[in-house]
């Protein structure tokens, strides 16, 4: 049974739920302590949603409607990813995930979506903690990407699905060895993947809240059978 690091954030039980009920043991890494002892015996890293990363770390200025960021936070998660990728561990990165994912390796996010981009879609659906699945818009997907392999029974020879939505920052300027594998129908990037690592997958949405449905079950077992396979 693969032990699936999971990172600490506010609403943490439909992530541990995601990963346990598609057969991985659950670790919480918290801050307090290394690096090093966080990873010990951790098949796959899970990045969760959360603050507003910090963008003293992709150098710039904080925009007026930046929302509560944790530079401990951001100094461990970054540590954490690029432990995670020496070792070629399975990263998957869900909202803030994503765009922490991005800035560790040199992205860049947009920091407040309904200010920056004229005309955007409404990514930010504030719907009470039951409704958290509720669908907000589709999600163009590239039909030869990670993502699209994984979700293929979902997507039936489509190329793109429905996703809930609850984030106001967006990755911006992409990290150098990343590509783009889903855009919402604003052009705002959804998912972005590494096609050199073993599995590397950020995802803007939140599947982890459909545990009890699952629409985005292949995402946790193709992520889970990665962290079953060593190096």
């Amino acid at each position: 049974m693969p032990i699936i690091g999971i990172t600490a954030s506010r609403k943490l039980e439909d992530y541990r739920q995601s990963v346990l009920h598609v057969g991985g043991e659950v670790r919480i890494l918290e801050p307090s302590v290394t690096v090093a002892e966080a990873l010990t015996g951790v098949d796959g890293l899970l990045l969760t949603g959360g603050e507003d990363v910090s963008p003293a770390l992709y150098g710039a200025e904080p925009h007026p409607n930046l929302g509560e960021v944790n530079p401990e936070r951001d100094a461990f998660e970054i540590a954490l990813v690029g432990e995670s990728r020496g070792r070629d561990l399975p990263v998957f990165a869900i909202c803030r995930g994503i765009q922490l994912l991005n800035v560790a390796f040199g992205g860049s996010l947009v920091q407040d979506i309904p200010s920056e981009i004229p005309g955007s879609l409404d990514h930010q659906w504030s719907v009470p903690q039951h409704e958290s699945y509720a669908l907000a818009h589709e999600v163009w997907i590239e039909s030869d990407s990670l993502l699209a392999r994984l979700m293929r029974e979902r997507l039936n020879d489509a190329d793109s699905c429905e996703v809930n939505s609850r984030h106001h920052q967006a990755v911006k300027r992409v990290a150098q060895g990343f590509r783009v594998t889903a855009t919402a129908p604003d052009g705002i990037v959804e998912a972005i993947e590494d096609p050199a690592a073993r599995f590397c997958l950020g995802v803007q949405w939140h599947p982890e809240n459909f545990w009890r449905t699952g629409e985005f079950r292949l995402l946790f077992e193709g992520f889970l059978d990665a962290s079953r396979r060593r190096p």
